[in-house]
């Protein structure tokens, strides 16, 4: 990815704007709600296009070492987990004194969310409590492994192929792939568009994120993920049907202010 200086942080802006309105669309507008397959689909887009890349020169892989890719496999697990329990709540729902104050502001508004939405599903909320454990276990896991030789995209490419395998014998225990045969927009363009927007624009913000965290500092990295964040929450509101009401509001804005503590955490080092 040929992008510079503050156009790599816009690009992985706009990219995840696009991604997350992509899958959002997919799984709650059409309501494909079959995320072994919506999730094998994207990981099977993303490890053959890693590849191909990696063959062609444009990204650099090593994963010739058996021993480090057996310790990446628990991770690639983890990496399912925040995967696939992400898809099912989307498809659902709409130390020092900073980082406390930062952290007690995102548990507060995350505890009173479910609370004040008007659209509370318990299902949702309990597949983005285990979205979050994953993603919590996925991130410790990954710190603990800095010894490894394993890149991060070297450890991506893991990932999206220990995916595919592990979707794929899934989705008919599940009944996925069963119900998939009856999805009413199985033959629709745009069904098939949206399918082929997520694998590719999930692909590239995977590429760009690689990209910000190694040309950037943490600091600069927390602070584009979080503008990230608050334009797709922002924009979403004028796309998407959200009941909101004042007690919602506030769950949100409490939300974004424990993210911006965090931001100024990493900053100033606080």
């Amino acid at each position: 990815m040929y992008f510079r200086g503050p156009a790599v942080g816009l690009a992985f802006c706009t990219l995840y704007l696009g991604f997350h309105f992509t899958n959002k669309y997919v799984l709650s507008i059409l309501k494909f709600t079959y995320p072994t397959l919506f999730q094998g689909w994207q990981t099977l887009v993303g490890g053959v296009l890693l590849h191909v890349w990696w063959k062609l020169g444009w990204v650099e892989i090593n994963c010739s070492s058996r021993t480090d890719i057996v310790s990446w496999l628990p991770a690639s697990a983890l990496f399912v987990g925040i995967i696939y329990a992400g898809s099912r709540a989307l498809s659902r729902l709409q130390s020092s004194y900073t980082r406390t104050c930062s952290v007690i502001l995102l548990l507060v508004s995350a505890g009173c969310l479910p609370i004040h939405d008007s659209q509370f599903d318990i299902d949702g909320y309990i597949w983005a409590v285990i979205h979050l454990v994953c993603s919590g276990c996925y991130r410790v896991f990954q710190k603990s492994q800095k010894s490894s030789l394993l890149s991060d995209l070297d450890q991506q490419y893991i990932n999206y192929f220990f995916s595919v395998v592990l979707l794929a014998f899934a989705s008919h225990p599940t009944g996925d792939l069963v119900s998939a045969l009856e999805f009413p927009f199985l033959y629709f363009y745009t069904f098939h568009t949206g399918c082929c927007a997520s694998g590719v624009l999930g692909f590239l913000l995977m590429l760009l994120s690689v990209k910000l965290r190694s040309s950037n500092s943490p600091a600069q990295h927390h602070s584009w993920s979080f503008l990230a964040k608050v334009l797709t929450a922002v924009i979403s509101l004028f796309v998407f049907e959200i009941s909101m009401n004042v007690p919602l509001t506030m769950c949100f804005l409490a939300c974004s202010l424990g993210e911006a503590l965090l931001v100024f955490a990493a900053r100033t080092g606080a």
